[in-house]
């Protein structure tokens, strides 16, 4: 076998099943033994961001490491945004990026950049190659590294990748579980007894539903609130769960929410700041008299920590049905549309079982509190704040559960960060609705603004403006079938068929 053979049978060995990819000439040895040693599914994506995005989606929904493929140095920065989400959501990805042969990058080629520094900014683990022999190996502790949470950097070198490797064995490590400490899960317990406003704040990987009927044993046995963080990666909603609030992202209305705890407990979670830097409002939401204990980091497995927690508060297993959300599914709207009524109408019809990215900025801000009682859904959201993850993202829950509908509720400034995910859907035959919020403008600009105490002249108003924009045309061009709506009822209509229907599908809703 050559090195390529070799770090693709490692990685196929280590349980990598898919490659998002967009390669260049310096991976073309890699492409190739995609087919030689098979069992790795490739998955073609027209920019680097929606491979990057579309890993992170994959990740999210089955919780184990996937590989995105890039070229060079541009490649790999063309990805880094969706790397960054993926790096706050804890995502297990082996980004594999391809580099000149050993002998050529003294010459300093055109295409030539510090990849090594690139890959830090996200990377928790990376390394470069620098034998044929050990790419194998290098690949196999590469899947390791992402196995714990984060983003594995795999750089590999063209001269490399075409040399005969030797024997190819590989060295498996002992994978060993982060354990959860006894003695911080006693003092939670301790905290949550004495009778203090006491929160429980939820943070991970992955929330689902065993982690939130855990959560609610532990708020039926000491009276606790449950909060999620602005953003969480993935988590569990609806109807026979507990309604857990989410931080709020405006800073005064969280710092608000918050300031009524004596007692803050974080599972898997980070002490909530500010997005950005405003004057005269802290940074940081939490005050110092305010007591904050961390029981579990992100790498720890989040239901073993409840679970264990729950039974040191001898907690009963059984769970009063009040402290569970009911039912509940919101009234069809009708008339023009308003972000309202879009999230209405969507918290209604979304089918048991769905995956909802969300990525609609302005237009979703009531859509998390409606749909605490509709039916059972995961909902993965912009963990990182970098605009651009929703259709790639989209893409990759799609391919990491094709037996589910995949909602992307997206607004269409961020949209046009990555449309060349709707390619994708297109060619892979992917069942995701696209819903575009076409309010024409970047609105969260618009909320800065008045912030910034500031009335947007000519030039400014310019630059939140998006008019102009066809996304039907734009979606029909990439091969999904696309259509405009701009009332509740049509909305309702185009919705429920889309959901019905097999393969991708784009509704433009205009404001």
């Amino acid at each position: 076998m050559n090195g390529s053979e070799c770090a693709m049978k490692a990685a196929k060995d280590a349980g990598i099943e898919v490659c998002f990819a967009n390669p260049g000439t310096t991976e073309l040895p890699l492409v190739v033994a995609l087919d030689t040693v098979g069992g790795i599914r490739p998955v073609l994506g027209l920019f680097e961001g929606v491979c990057t995005g579309a890993a992170d989606g994959y990740a999210r929904m089955l919780q184990k490491p996937v590989m995105v493929l890039l070229h060079l140095g541009p490649g790999l920065a063309n990805g880094i945004a969706n790397l960054h989400n993926a790096k706050r959501a804890h995502s297990k990805i082996v980004t594999l990026v391809g580099e000149h042969s050993t002998w050529h990058r003294p010459f300093d080629p055109p295409l030539a950049m510090d990849i090594e520094s690139l890959a830090k900014t996200v990377s928790g683990w990376q390394r470069t190659c620098v034998s044929c022999d050990r790419l194998g190996q290098d690949m196999a502790d590469a899947v390791e590294a992402a196995d714990k949470g984060q983003i594995a950097t795999i750089i590999v070198p063209f001269d490399l990748q075409t040399e005969k490797c030797g024997s190819g064995v590989v060295v498996s490590h002992k994978k060993e579980k982060p354990s959860v400490s006894r003695g911080a899960v006693k003092t939670a317990a301790t905290l949550l007894r004495e009778g203090k406003k006491t929160v429980l704040m939820l943070g991970n990987k992955y929330i689902g539903r065993k982690e939130l009927l855990a959560a609610a044993r532990i708020k039926q046995a000491c009276g606790c609130d449950l909060i999620t963080e602005n953003f969480p990666a993935h988590i569990m909603r609806g109807a026979g769960l507990p309604d857990v609030i989410r931080v709020p992202y405006l800073p005064e209305m969280a710092i608000d929410m918050l300031s009524k705890y004596d007692v803050l407990i974080f599972a898997g979670a980070k002490e909530p700041v500010s997005f950005f830097g405003y004057e005269g409002i802290p940074p940081a939401f939490l005050k110092d008299e305010q007591q904050k204990f961390h029981l579990s980091t992100p790498d720890q497995d989040l239901l073993d920590v409840l679970d264990i927690l729950a039974d040191e508060l001898d907690a009963s297993k059984i769970i009063n049905p009040d402290l569970l959300a009911s039912l509940k599914i919101p009234e069809m709207p009708a008339g023009v549309l308003t972000p309202d009524k879009i999230c209405a109408v969507i918290a209604a019809l979304q089918p048991e079982g769905a995956i909802v990215v969300e990525e609609a900025i302005t237009t979703g801000l009531m859509y998390y509190s409606i749909t605490s009682g509709v039916a059972p859904f995961d909902l993965l959201t912009l963990t990182g704040g970098a605009i651009g993850q929703g259709a790639p993202c989209a893409v990759g829950a799609a391919i990491a559960c094709p037996d589910r509908p995949v909602i992307n509720f997206q607004a269409d400034g961020a949209g046009m960060y990555t449309l060349q995910a709707l390619w994708t859907e297109a060619r892979e035959g992917l069942n995701v609705t696209t819903l575009i919020c076409s309010n024409r403008s970047y609105d969260i600009l618009k909320v800065e603004y008045g912030r910034l105490g500031v009335s947007p002249g000519k030039c400014a108003t310019q630059l939140t403006d998006l008019a102009g924009i066809d996304w039907v045309n734009l979606g029909k061009g990439m091969g999904v079938p696309s259509v405009k709506v701009t009332t509740a009822e049509v909305l309702v209509r185009e919705l429920g068929k889309a959901l019905h229907e097999q393969g991708p599908n784009l509704i433009q809703m205009v404001m």
